[in-house]
C-alpha cells in the first residue's frame, strides 16, 4: 500500500476507534457503579494511565518487529513460538466470533429515537439497531474502503483510493474532536453561571466522594466501560509496516491523540457533572451526552443538532470497525485458520470480502436480538472486554519473555522500552478485569447490570 499513513492520520486512526460511543453513552453507568462523582473521575483518569501503558507495551514490541503490520496476532506470535501458531490462532478465533457491533448499533438506535421525541418498546429499539447496521454493511460493501483486496485495480488506483480512504478518516476524527471540544466549553460555561437553565451549576462536585460503592463488583464493572471507553489506542500499530520511520513517528504522534482523548474525556465528565443532577445522570445508561444536551440547551434544535452528531459518530465508528475487522477477518480465512477459504478471500463483484460481512452481520443480528434489549450494551461491551483483557495479560507477559530471550541471544537494544512500572500497571489492570468480576454483587447473583447472572459474560468470554 506504500507510505501513505502520515502523522495527522495516525493520530486520528487511534482517535476514531477511541471516540466512537463509549464518552456519550456509559459515563452514566460508570456513575451508577462507582457511586460517587469523584472516584467516576478517578477512574477516567486511571483509564487514561491504563491506555498510556498499553501503548508503551505496544510500542516496544513494534520496536522489535518494525516491518510487520498486524499488531496483536504477530506478538503473540513472537512472544509464544511454542506450540507453534498456537496464540496467532486463539486471538484469530476470538476475533472472529466476537466480531459484532451491537453495542454501537444499540446507541445509535437509542439517540435516533431520543431524537424523535419517543421511547421505543424493546423490539423497536432493537429493530432499528438492525436496520442501522444493515444499512452500515451495504453502504460499506457497495463502495469499498481499500481496493487493493481487488486483483485487477492498477497500482495508481490502489494509492488514490487509498489517500482518499485516509482522507475521511481524517475528516471524521475532526468532527469527533471538536463534538467533544463544545460538550468541554460548555460545561466550563454551565460553572461559570451562564446557564439559566442550570440551577446548582457544581453541586455534583460538594461532597464529591459521598455514596462511593465498596462492591468489588461494582469497581470491575466500571473498569470494563472504561477499558471499553479507551479502546483504540493502539490501532495505529496495524499499519506499522505503512508508515515510515515508525517508531518515532508512532511515538510521538500516537502518544499525543492518547493525550487529547484523554484530556477531553475528562473535561466532557466534568461538563456533564456540573449540569445534569447525579440521580438522573445514574439512570441515564445508553444515553448520557443527551441528557446533559436538554438539561443545558431544553427541547428543540440545538439538542437535536448535537444528538445528530453523536448519531454521526456511532454510525462512523460502525462503518469503520465494519471495514476494518472485515479485512482482518479475510486475512485470517486467506491463512487457512477458517474453512472454505474461497468464501472469506473471494472480493467479488464490487471488490470488497462478501464473507465476512455477511459474518459479522450474522454476529451483530444475534447479539442485539437474543439479550433482552436492556442488557444488549452491558453485557456486549463486558462480554468483549473479558478476552480481551486474557490476550493483554499474554502481551504483557509476552514482552519480559521477548526481552530476556534478546539479552541472552545479544541483541541490540530496539528503539523504545516501555518503563517496567507502565509494564506493570497495565498488567495488574488486566489481572484486576479477569478476577474482580467474579466478586459477587451485594444483592445476590442476579443483581448485577444485568438482569440475568452476573458473570454470565466472564463464563462466556472464558468459553470463547
Amino acid at each position: 500500500l506504500g507510505y501513505h499513513v502520515g502523522s495527522l492520520t495516525i493520530i486520528f486512526l487511534n482517535v476514531n476507534q477511541m471516540i466512537g460511543t463509549g464518552i456519550f453513552s456509559v459515563p452514566g453507568s460508570i456513575l451508577k457503579a462507582t457511586g460517587s462523582v469523584g472516584l467516576s473521575l478517578i477512574y477516567w483518569s486511571i483509564g487514561a494511565v491504563m491506555a498510556f501503558a498499553g501503548f508503551g507495551v505496544y510500542l516496544e514490541y513494534a520496536s522489535y518487529f518494525p516491518n510487520r503490520s498486524g499488531s496483536e496476532v504477530v506478538y503473540l506470535e513472537q512472544a509464544y513460538p511454542r506450540p507453534r501458531f498456537f496464540l496467532p490462532i486463539a486471538f484469530a478465533v476470538q476475533s472472529v466470533v466476537l466480531s459484532f457491533s451491537s453495542s454501537n448499533a444499540v446507541v445509535l438506535s437509542r439517540y435516533l429515537w431520543r431524537i424523535a421525541g419517543q421511547t421505543p418498546t424493546d423490539w423497536q429499539m432493537k429493530g432499528v439497531a438492525i436496520a442501522a447496521y444493515t444499512l452500515a454493511v451495504i453502504c460499506s460493501y457497495l463502495l469499498p474502503a481499500s481496493p487493493d483486496l481487488s486483483l485487477t485495480i492498477e497500482p495508481a488506483g490502489v494509492i488514490a483510493h487509498n489517500k482518499y480512504s485516509l482522507w475521511a478518516v481524517n475528516v471524521l476524527g475532526a468532527l469527533k474532536i471538536l463534538t467533544l471540544i463544545f460538550i468541554s466549553i460548555t460545561g466550563f460555561v454551565v460553572l461559570g453561571g451562564h446557564v439559566s437553565r442550570v440551577s446548582h451549576p457544581g453541586h455534583n462536585f460538594q461532597n464529591s466522594f459521598q455514596g462511593t460503592t465498596n462492591s468489588g463488583n461494582d469497581l470491575a464493572t466500571a473498569l470494563v466501560s472504561i477499558v471499553f471507553s479507551y479502546t483504540g489506542y493502539s490501532n495505529a500499530f496495524n499499519v506499522v509496516n505503512e508508515i515510515k520511520n515508525p517508531i518515532p513517528t508512532i511515538k510521538r504522534h500516537g502518544l499525543l491523540s492518547i493525550l487529547v482523548v484523554a484530556v477531553l474525556y475528562v473535561l466532557c465528565n466534568i461538563a456533564y457533572f456540573a449540569a445534569v443532577d447525579k440521580a438522573e445522570f445514574s439512570a441515564s445508561k445508553e444515553i448520557a451526552a443527551s441528557i446533559f444536551f436538554r438539561t443545558v440547551f431544553g427541547k428543540g434544535g440545538a439538542e437535536t443538532a448535537l444528538n445528530v452528531l453523536v448519531l454521526l459518530s456511532a454510525y462512523g465508528n460502525l462503518l469503520a470497525v465494519l471495514v476494518g475487522q472485515s479485512r482482518l477477518i479475510r486475512e485470517i480465512g486467506r491463512q487457512g485458520v477458517l474453512p472454505f477459504t474461497p468464501f472469506w478471500v473471494s472480493t467479488k463483484p464490487f471488490g470488497t470480502p462478501l464473507g465476512p460481512y455477511v459474518l459479522k452481520w450474522a454476529m451483530t443480528f444475534v447479539m442485539i436480538a437474543a439479550p433482552p434489549a436492556g442488557d444488549a450494551f452491558t453485557f456486549v461491551v463486558s462480554l468483549k472486554t473479558y478476552p480481551e483483557a486474557m490476550f493483554h495479560f499474554a502481551l504483557a507477559i509476552g514482552l519480559w519473555l521477548v526481552r530476556r530471550r534478546r539479552s541472552r541471544n545479544k541483541f541490540p537494544p530496539s528503539q523504545f522500552r516501555v518503563w517496567d512500572g507502565f509494564l506493570i500497571f497495565f498488567n495488574l489492570i488486566q489481572v484486576y478485569i479477569l478476577v474482580m468480576p467474579w466478586w459477587p454483587p451485594k444483592g445476590g447473583i442476579y443483581a448485577g447490570d444485568v438482569s440475568f447472572f452476573y458473570a454470565t459474560y466472564c463464563i462466556t468470554g472464558i468459553g470463547v
